[in-house]
């Protein structure tokens, strides 16, 4: 893989070509494990990054307290990133403890294995649903149809956002996550958007409380304040945070999980013996969730880091305030740790994938996007048994970031 200009004009190696990346992800990503465990790349805002791509380097530092994620910690010339205002940027994603913890904590009980576990029945009937409405055309594109479909019904329903407020969630998402070149202001017309949803929302939860999430976590929030909501009173959860969370907990319930169930659904269709295998037997779906979030997973990178101090990584100094980005997909076909990594197939057992990440900032909705791939699968397989690409293989396209791993549609007939 050829080395680029030092376009960005920083001091240390050139900077890593990640068009490759983009053009064909894994093969790529085994050209740079080997070449080396540490890469001086463009990160996902343009500016240069330090990309580690072996599975023990990975893992062990997705749970290393040297590497921040506030975004304070970030030095002159790094990251840039989103640009969030305050209500939508104090989420999980851009807190270190003693904050990360507090707020967590007040989240987590939602998504419990045996409170996911009630959610399934009427998963179950959403993933039924929508498989009837397309059923009769005997082809669709199940991203747009099925796979983008329910995660979204589901954590709205989870919230409590009402039906009509959902249609636009998908484009502001697609232009957060993938932004179009020829757009360049569709991203900050989706925060402006974003902002206005969830200040609304929450408004309209306060004055008609429900049986939802949001309800709960503003019930928490205005309890416990004790100064009447501005939260200087001691409160656990300031109204920025509050505003975070709900902004956090739908966009990456939404994003990943669409790309879960869609990339599954590919790597399914490629291996016709395990398809039957699990259309039989649909029980061997949950062993089978550790192997398709490993072989095909939609994290790409986990979220960006800040080394606190200088510290060194396969060979390299990085120092303090520099961009990390931690490469799960590419640890997860390294084969110093998994046997045959570029194959699929779930009857090795492999397991410690990074899929949800590791450590403190573990995947909060991991239990929930289980569930729901593991049933909608169970319900594709049950429903579809002659299903079938609809195009030939090599026209599917890949979303054009390093940042996820997601198509950009999945035809398929029946």
């Amino acid at each position: 893989m050829q080395n680029t200009a030092n376009a960005a004009g920083t001091d240390g190696p050139e900077l890593v070509d990640t068009a490759p990346l983009i053009e064909d992800l894994h093969p790529a990503l085994a050209k740079l494990r080997e070449a080396g465990p540490v890469h001086r790349i463009a990160g996902t805002d343009g500016r240069p990054a330090w990309l580690v791509t072996r599975y023990e380097d990975v893992r062990r530092l997705f749970a290393d307290p040297r590497l921040a994620l506030d975004k304070r910690h970030a030095g002159p010339g790094n990251f840039s990133g989103f640009s969030l205002p305050p209500a939508l940027d104090a989420n999980l994603l851009n807190m270190d403890p003693p904050d990360h913890t507090r707020v967590r904590r007040l989240v987590v009980k939602a998504f419990t294995p045996g409170r996911v576990e009630k959610m399934r029945e009427p998963v179950r009937r959403i993933a039924d649903e929508l498989l009837d409405a397309i059923e009769p055309d005997g082809r669709a594109d199940l991203l747009a149809a099925y796979a983008g479909q329910l995660p979204i019904i589901v954590i709205c329903d989870l919230l409590g956002v009402p039906q009509r407020d959902r249609r636009d969630f998908r484009a502001w998402s697609d232009a957060l996550i993938t932004p179009d070149p020829a757009r360049p202001g569709a991203a900050k017309e989706a925060v402006g958007s974003m902002l206005r949803f969830y200040t609304e929302l929450i408004a309209k939860k306060r004055a008609e409380p429900a049986d939802d999430l949001l309800s709960d976590l503003i019930r928490v929030r205005d309890d416990e304040a004790g100064d009447g909501g501005d939260g200087d009173g001691g409160g656990r959860l300031s109204e920025d945070e509050l505003t975070s969370l709900a902004f956090l907990i739908l966009l990456a319930g939404y994003e990943n999980t669409v790309h879960l169930i869609a990339n599954s659904v590919l790597t399914l269709l490629d291996h016709p013996t395990v398809l039957q295998e699990l259309r039989e037997d649909p029980s061997g779906l949950a062993a089978a969730f550790d192997e398709l979030a490993r072989y095909e997973g939609p994290a790409t990178l986990g979220i960006r880091r800040f080394p606190l101090e200088d510290i060194e990584i396969g060979g390299a100094t990085i120092p303090a305030g520099e961009t990390v980005l931690l490469s799960a997909a590419s640890a997860h076909r390294d084969p110093a740790h998994f046997k045959d990594p570029d194959e699929f197939n779930p009857h090795l057992g492999r397991s410690g994938h990074l899929a949800l990440g590791h450590g403190i900032h573990y995947c909060l909705g991991a239990p929930l996007a289980r569930m729901e791939m593991e049933t909608a699968l169970a319900a594709l397989l049950r429903r579809f048994p002659g299903l079938r690409l609809d195009v030939p293989r090599e026209r599917l396209r890949w979303r054009p970031t390093i940042r996820a791993r997601g198509l950009i549609s999945l035809p398929v007939a029946w």
